[in-house]
């Protein structure tokens, strides 16, 4: 999921360098939504191993 996020902030990124600011905006937000879920997703893992 990490990849993901990373792929998506890049094409961000270049995006934004060549003036699409739509494009940047969207694959901005797909990105944080997706890092945002890989935060979750990495919390619940670590309160599962401690529950053990």
């Amino acid at each position: 999921m990490l990849r993901w996020t990373i792929t998506f902030v890049i094409i961000a990124i270049i995006a934004a360098v060549l003036g699409f600011g739509g494009i940047a905006g969207a694959a901005a937000g797909i990105a944080k939504i997706i890092f945002y879920i890989f935060l979750v997703l990495v919390v619940i893992s670590l309160l599962k191993s401690v529950m053990k």
